[in-house]
């Protein structure tokens, strides 16, 4: 494995730091039903309970037992449990020890083997090729400079016809701002990362234009056949305070997936 960069070394703090303050991404499900979640992949669960609405489609958990899933940036102990508990064979490749922990306190809460590995998802050397047929990833992609890097281990590592559900962000409003009165956009279009913190010694954020997301995927030997917008985006929420991730997520649609099928 290629050693470890700033940006790895950043992105990895910001994480362990949100371990350690308890964010809701960091935080594993252990109250998770077979069977409502079965409904939620055959889309017969109706509502949908909020914190699954992230995990778009539902579809791509249908028919997953006994399969094996990698969880690719995707650590903390949720989806992991997702597709655990439906009878997948899961492995979870994680940038964040403290995230591990929480996938590992998921498997050993409902009983399931579970791998977890420590590694960028840039490189992932410490998987052979051709293991996988589902390959899940997180909204992690704003993490790394270049998606083609991450296209090329994914399709390494899928089996053929195995397929990659793909983060992408909008890249038209990855960096607008609360202003006090409204959402502003005060970056160039050009600019293509910014450096988080007060110290602007924080973890990388790096935007990815479409044809970036779309032409990586094509170019890497996948075909795409389905994008869907997150439907976390089409909630209502009257009291979300202005400003606030609820609020950000009504009004300015960011996280998209794409579903891409190895050749």
């Amino acid at each position: 494995m290629r050693p470890r960069d700033e940006i790895a070394e950043a992105n990895q703090r910001l994480w362990e730091e949100e371990v350690r303050k308890g964010c809701g991404f960091t935080i594993p499900w252990l109250d998770l039903d077979r069977d409502v979640l079965k409904r939620f992949a055959e889309g017969r669960l109706d509502p949908v309970p909020e914190r699954l609405l992230s995990d778009f489609p539902a579809h791509v958990f249908a028919d997953v037992e006994g399969k094996d899933v990698l969880c690719l940036a995707s650590g903390g102990g949720q989806q992991s449990a997702m597709f655990g508990v439906l009878g997948a064979r899961v492995t979870v490749v994680d940038l964040t020890e403290g995230q591990l922990a929480g996938d590992r306190k998921a498997a050993e809460h409902y009983g399931y083997e579970i791998e977890a590995i420590q590694a960028d998802m840039r490189d992932l050397s410490c998987l052979d090729d051709e293991s996988f047929d589902l390959v899940y990833q997180g909204p992690s992609m704003g993490y790394i400079p270049d998606v083609r890097e991450v296209y090329a281990e994914v399709a390494r590592v899928l089996r053929r016809g195995g397929l990659y559900r793909a983060d992408g962000y909008n890249p038209a409003v990855q960096f607008v701002d609360w202003d006090g009165e409204g959402y502003s956009i005060t970056r160039r279009y050009a600019e293509r990362v910014v450096r988080r913190g007060e110290d602007g010694q924080g973890a990388f954020d790096f935007r990815h234009y479409l044809s970036d997301a779309f032409n990586g995927l094509l170019g890497a030997g996948f075909t795409i056949e389905e994008v869907h917008e997150s439907p976390v985006h089409f909630q209502v929420d009257a009291d979300a305070a202005p400003g606030s991730w609820k609020h950000v997520q009504m009004h300015v649609p960011g996280h998209f997936a794409v579903l891409a099928r190895r050749a």
